[in-house]
């Protein structure tokens, strides 16, 4: 089937209380695993990459990838421009075919998020693309992205920010961080509670990758309709390559240590899959 929009997958998420998995990619290998893993759970997935990745190689060319893959998959799939951030982005990945764009305005005073995020929203409803935010402040460093030690949503700005944006779904700060995890994380589950009673849409849960399959868990059933991993799937993609390399160190084909990362991909996407309980929700 053809690339979906993410809005029809996250309601429903939200009504029966699972959440779907988003992949962030980064080569055609991890894209082909990250679908390959849906067909087999007959789950509906987000494909997602951020603003470093598309410098690397181009709005086009991983919407490309993922649109052929999407063509020929029996599941609902997605391309989402993750931590998107600028309206010009925004736009070009609109332009280019992503069904699903992020305007990450967090870093800036609540006023100016909100006109930014309202300024996206405004431009992708006549394409009826659905647009994620960010309010709070996720912590952590990965790519280009620092956020810093972070900082936590308020429920009642997360209610005007709703309000007044429009947005179609909302990532919130409740604990987590991007990248690796220095020490374990606590997650402000109470918060997120009173996020999910002042807002109306499905909210998202970034920095997931070292959170324990509990915690994730804990946050579907309070509110988190979409989760996103990120670092942890670039380390079982390089741990594949390296495993392969140690056992072939006269390998020399791509194909062979590539394929051996995608295979691993593929299986903790899976797992992932399970741990957000959208197996079978295609």
């Amino acid at each position: 089937m053809s690339l979906v929009t993410t809005r029809t997958m996250l309601l429903k998420a939200r009504e029966n209380q699972y959440a779907v998995g988003a992949f962030n990619v980064e080569n055609m290998e991890m894209a082909q695993a990250v679908v390959a893993a849906a067909e087999e759970l007959n789950a509906p997935v987000i494909v997602q990459t951020t603003p470093s990745t598309v410098a690397y190689g181009g709005l086009h060319l991983y919407w490309a990838n993922v649109a052929a893959l999407a063509a020929r998959a029996s599941v609902p799939v997605a391309m989402h421009l993750d931590h998107g951030d600028s309206f010009g982005l925004a736009a070009q990945a609109i332009r280019e075919g992503y069904t699903s764009v992020m305007i990450d305005g967090s870093h800036s005073e609540l006023e100016e998020n909100i006109r930014l995020t309202a300024r996206v929203v405004a431009m992708a409803e006549p394409n009826d693309i659905p647009v994620e935010a960010e309010l709070g402040k996720v912590g952590g460093k990965e790519d280009d992205l620092d956020g810093g030690q972070g900082g936590y949503t308020d429920p009642a700005e997360a209610a005007e920010f709703v309000q007044r944006t429009g947005v179609s779904s909302l990532a919130v700060a409740i604990g987590t961080a991007h990248g690796i995890y220095a020490g374990t994380p606590r997650l402000d589950i109470g918060r997120l509670k009173e996020i999910h009673r002042a807002v109306d849409i499905p909210l998202v849960l970034h920095g997931a990758s070292g959170l324990s399959d509990a915690d994730v868990r804990e946050c579907i059933q309070n509110g988190i309709c979409k989760v996103n991993f990120a670092t942890e799937l670039r380390i079982a993609f390089s741990d594949g390559i390296k495993a392969y390399l140690s056992a072939h160190p006269d390998a020399y084909d791509p194909k062979k240590y590539s394929g051996a990362g995608r295979e691993r991909v593929k299986q903790l996407v899976m797992e992932r899959m399970r741990v957000c309980g959208c197996q079978n929700r295609a």
